[in-house]
Protein backbone atom coordinates (compact mmCIF):
# COMPACT_ATOMS: atom_id res chain seq x y z
CA UNK A 1 0.00 0.00 0.00
CA UNK A 2 1.21 3.49 -1.29
CA UNK A 3 2.83 5.56 2.26
CA UNK A 4 0.80 8.14 1.72
CA UNK A 5 -2.58 6.42 2.01
CA UNK A 6 -1.19 3.97 5.05
CA UNK A 7 -0.52 7.53 6.83
CA UNK A 8 -3.82 8.60 6.00
CA UNK A 9 -5.80 5.30 6.90
CA UNK A 10 -3.60 4.49 10.61
CA UNK A 11 -3.97 8.72 10.90
CA UNK A 12 -8.06 8.08 10.58
CA UNK A 13 -8.15 4.90 13.41
CA UNK A 14 -5.30 6.82 15.60
CA UNK A 15 -7.73 9.73 15.80
CA UNK A 16 -11.07 8.13 16.57
CA UNK A 17 -8.81 5.95 18.58
CA UNK A 18 -7.63 8.34 20.84
CA UNK A 19 -11.16 10.31 20.89
CA UNK A 20 -13.12 7.02 22.07
CA UNK A 21 -10.57 6.41 24.50
CA UNK A 22 -10.49 10.37 26.11
CA UNK A 23 -14.18 10.15 26.16
CA UNK A 24 -14.02 6.44 27.97
CA UNK A 25 -11.17 8.47 30.48
CA UNK A 26 -13.84 11.31 30.99
CA UNK A 27 -14.03 14.91 31.06
CA UNK A 28 -10.87 15.13 34.03
CA UNK A 29 -8.43 14.48 31.20
CA UNK A 30 -9.90 17.37 29.13
CA UNK A 31 -10.01 19.98 31.68
CA UNK A 32 -7.18 21.61 33.82
CA UNK A 33 -5.25 19.11 34.01
CA UNK A 34 -2.87 17.61 37.17
CA UNK A 35 0.68 16.57 37.21
CA UNK A 36 -0.84 12.88 36.72
CA UNK A 37 -3.57 14.12 34.37
CA UNK A 38 -0.41 15.69 31.87
CA UNK A 39 2.15 12.84 31.83
CA UNK A 40 -1.04 10.39 30.70
CA UNK A 41 -2.24 13.17 28.03
CA UNK A 42 0.93 13.61 26.35
CA UNK A 43 1.98 9.52 26.54
CA UNK A 44 -1.11 8.48 24.71
CA UNK A 45 -1.40 11.64 22.39
CA UNK A 46 2.45 10.21 21.49
CA UNK A 47 1.41 7.22 21.07
CA UNK A 48 -1.30 7.72 19.12
CA UNK A 49 1.56 9.86 16.97
CA UNK A 50 4.24 7.44 16.74
CA UNK A 51 0.70 4.90 15.21
CA UNK A 52 -0.05 7.42 12.45
CA UNK A 53 3.30 8.21 11.44
CA UNK A 54 6.07 5.10 11.87
CA UNK A 55 5.43 2.72 9.48
CA UNK A 56 8.58 0.36 9.79
CA UNK A 57 6.56 -0.88 12.52
CA UNK A 58 2.80 -2.55 12.74
CA UNK A 59 0.04 -0.77 13.91
CA UNK A 60 -1.47 -3.68 16.34
CA UNK A 61 1.79 -2.73 19.34
CA UNK A 62 0.65 1.03 19.49
CA UNK A 63 -2.89 -0.32 20.02
CA UNK A 64 -1.68 -2.69 22.50
CA UNK A 65 -0.17 0.42 24.49
CA UNK A 66 -2.64 2.96 23.85
CA UNK A 67 -5.17 0.25 25.57
CA UNK A 68 -2.79 -0.48 28.33
CA UNK A 69 -2.09 3.11 29.17
CA UNK A 70 -5.89 3.84 29.51
CA UNK A 71 -7.05 0.97 31.39
CA UNK A 72 -4.12 1.64 33.68
CA UNK A 73 -5.89 5.54 33.72
CA UNK A 74 -9.29 4.16 34.39
CA UNK A 75 -8.30 1.99 37.19
CA UNK A 76 -6.40 4.81 39.01
CA UNK A 77 -9.20 6.89 38.39
CA UNK A 78 -11.45 4.61 40.15
CA UNK A 79 -8.12 4.09 42.86
CA UNK A 80 -9.01 8.04 43.93
CA UNK A 81 -12.43 7.52 44.07
CA UNK A 82 -12.54 5.44 47.16
CA UNK A 83 -9.19 6.14 48.58
CA UNK A 84 -8.27 9.70 49.65
CA UNK A 85 -4.53 8.72 50.16
CA UNK A 86 -4.38 7.58 46.55
CA UNK A 87 -5.56 10.47 45.56
CA UNK A 88 -3.33 12.65 47.33
CA UNK A 89 0.04 10.81 45.97
CA UNK A 90 -1.47 11.09 42.50
CA UNK A 91 -2.92 14.14 41.98
CA UNK A 92 -1.35 15.89 45.38
CA UNK A 93 -3.24 17.95 47.23
CA UNK A 94 -4.14 21.99 47.50
CA UNK A 95 -1.92 24.08 49.60
CA UNK A 96 -2.73 27.37 51.34
CA UNK A 97 -0.40 29.87 49.78
CA UNK A 98 -1.25 33.01 51.60
CA UNK A 99 -3.06 33.57 54.83
CA UNK A 100 -4.58 36.99 55.99
CA UNK A 101 -2.25 38.98 53.87
CA UNK A 102 0.57 37.12 54.53
CA UNK A 103 2.73 34.80 51.97
CA UNK A 104 3.36 31.23 52.85
CA UNK A 105 7.51 31.35 51.62
CA UNK A 106 7.75 27.56 52.69
CA UNK A 107 4.79 26.25 50.75
CA UNK A 108 6.13 28.42 47.74
CA UNK A 109 8.95 27.00 48.28
CA UNK A 110 7.75 23.10 48.45
CA UNK A 111 6.01 23.05 45.23
CA UNK A 112 8.18 25.71 43.37
CA UNK A 113 5.88 28.34 43.34
CA UNK A 114 7.75 31.42 42.00
CA UNK A 115 6.12 35.55 43.06
CA UNK A 116 5.64 35.95 39.89
CA UNK A 117 3.20 33.06 38.95
CA UNK A 118 1.64 34.38 42.45
CA UNK A 119 1.32 37.50 41.12
CA UNK A 120 0.11 37.04 38.01
CA UNK A 121 -2.67 34.50 38.93
CA UNK A 122 -3.48 37.28 41.50
CA UNK A 123 -3.99 39.95 38.76
CA UNK A 124 -6.00 37.23 36.96
CA UNK A 125 -8.21 36.94 39.69
CA UNK A 126 -8.45 41.02 39.68
CA UNK A 127 -6.73 41.65 42.96
CA UNK A 128 -3.53 44.15 42.91
CA UNK A 129 -3.39 44.12 46.44
CA UNK A 130 -2.14 41.25 48.57
CA UNK A 131 -3.91 42.86 52.03
CA UNK A 132 -7.26 42.02 50.46
CA UNK A 133 -6.71 38.30 50.37
CA UNK A 134 -7.88 36.31 53.47
CA UNK A 135 -6.72 33.03 51.72
CA UNK A 136 -5.17 31.91 48.45
CA UNK A 137 -5.02 28.74 48.05
CA UNK A 138 -3.15 26.64 44.91
CA UNK A 139 -5.20 24.07 43.59
CA UNK A 140 -4.06 20.52 42.65
CA UNK A 141 -3.91 21.78 38.67
CA UNK A 142 -2.14 25.23 39.84
CA UNK A 143 -5.32 27.40 40.03
CA UNK A 144 -5.35 30.00 42.31
CA UNK A 145 -8.31 30.05 44.60
CA UNK A 146 -8.57 33.59 46.48
CA UNK A 147 -11.01 34.32 49.02
CA UNK A 148 -10.85 37.88 50.00
CA UNK A 149 -11.52 39.58 53.61
CA UNK A 150 -14.89 40.45 54.34
CA UNK A 151 -14.07 44.22 54.30
CA UNK A 152 -12.29 44.26 50.45
CA UNK A 153 -15.53 42.28 48.80
CA UNK A 154 -17.72 43.91 46.59
CA UNK A 155 -21.50 45.03 48.19
CA UNK A 156 -23.61 42.61 47.14
CA UNK A 157 -27.76 43.18 46.59
CA UNK A 158 -28.23 40.37 49.54
CA UNK A 159 -26.12 42.93 51.61
CA UNK A 160 -28.61 45.91 50.90
CA UNK A 161 -31.42 43.73 51.22
CA UNK A 162 -32.61 43.85 47.75
CA UNK A 163 -34.74 41.75 46.14
CA UNK A 164 -33.55 40.60 43.11
CA UNK A 165 -35.11 38.41 40.35
CA UNK A 166 -34.65 34.73 40.15
CA UNK A 167 -31.10 33.70 38.10
CA UNK A 168 -32.07 31.58 34.71
CA UNK A 169 -30.22 29.58 32.23
CA UNK A 170 -29.60 31.08 28.68
CA UNK A 171 -31.23 28.51 25.56
CA UNK A 172 -29.55 29.41 22.21
CA UNK A 173 -32.88 29.39 20.21
CA UNK A 174 -31.11 29.91 16.78
CA UNK A 175 -27.27 29.52 15.95
CA UNK A 176 -25.81 30.47 12.66
CA UNK A 177 -28.97 30.88 11.28
CA UNK A 178 -30.31 27.89 12.29
CA UNK A 179 -33.10 27.14 14.66
CA UNK A 180 -32.29 25.07 17.83
CA UNK A 181 -35.59 22.91 17.74
CA UNK A 182 -34.63 20.93 20.70
CA UNK A 183 -33.64 24.13 22.87
CA UNK A 184 -37.02 25.09 22.05
CA UNK A 185 -38.70 22.12 23.47
CA UNK A 186 -37.35 22.90 26.52
CA UNK A 187 -38.08 26.38 26.92
CA UNK A 188 -41.85 25.04 25.94
CA UNK A 189 -41.45 27.16 22.89
CA UNK A 190 -42.44 26.67 19.29
CA UNK A 191 -41.20 27.66 16.05
CA UNK A 192 -44.57 30.35 15.79
CA UNK A 193 -43.60 32.50 18.73
CA UNK A 194 -39.75 32.79 17.84
CA UNK A 195 -40.75 33.83 14.45
CA UNK A 196 -43.44 36.48 16.36
CA UNK A 197 -40.53 37.41 18.41
CA UNK A 198 -38.46 38.44 15.19
CA UNK A 199 -41.32 40.22 13.33
CA UNK A 200 -41.47 42.40 16.35
CA UNK A 201 -37.50 43.14 15.81
CA UNK A 202 -37.90 43.59 12.00
CA UNK A 203 -36.97 40.07 11.27
CA UNK A 204 -38.26 38.63 8.75
CA UNK A 205 -35.84 35.37 8.22
CA UNK A 206 -34.17 33.29 10.72
CA UNK A 207 -30.71 33.15 8.21
CA UNK A 208 -30.66 36.75 9.23
CA UNK A 209 -29.89 35.79 12.46
CA UNK A 210 -26.28 34.87 13.82
CA UNK A 211 -27.35 34.08 17.47
CA UNK A 212 -31.12 34.22 19.47
CA UNK A 213 -30.34 33.78 22.98
CA UNK A 214 -33.59 33.50 25.34
CA UNK A 215 -33.44 34.20 29.38
CA UNK A 216 -36.66 33.60 31.08
CA UNK A 217 -35.91 36.89 32.81
CA UNK A 218 -34.57 38.84 30.38
CA UNK A 219 -36.58 37.62 27.56
CA UNK A 220 -35.06 37.02 23.61
CA UNK A 221 -31.96 38.79 22.54
CA UNK A 222 -30.71 38.62 19.05
CA UNK A 223 -27.33 39.27 17.31
CA UNK A 224 -27.48 39.73 13.36
CA UNK A 225 -24.84 39.03 10.82
CA UNK A 226 -25.74 42.32 9.87
CA UNK A 227 -25.43 44.78 13.15
CA UNK A 228 -25.55 47.97 11.49
CA UNK A 229 -22.09 48.80 13.77
CA UNK A 230 -19.91 51.72 12.23
CA UNK A 231 -16.03 50.90 12.47
CA UNK A 232 -14.46 54.08 14.12
CA UNK A 233 -11.07 54.28 12.11
CA UNK A 234 -8.18 55.11 14.48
Amino acid sequence: MNEGLMVLVRGVIGFFTLLIFTRVLGKQQVSQLTFFDYVVGITIGSTASTLTTDLTSRAWPHWVGLITWTVLCLILQLITIKSKTAEEILDGQPTIIITNGKILEKSMKKYRYTIGDLLAQLRDKGIFDINDVAYAVLEKDGQLSILKKTESDPVTPKDLNIKTSTACIDYDVIYDGRIVQNNLIIINRNERWLMNKLKKQNITDVSEVFLAIYNQTSGLHVDLYNDHIKQTKK
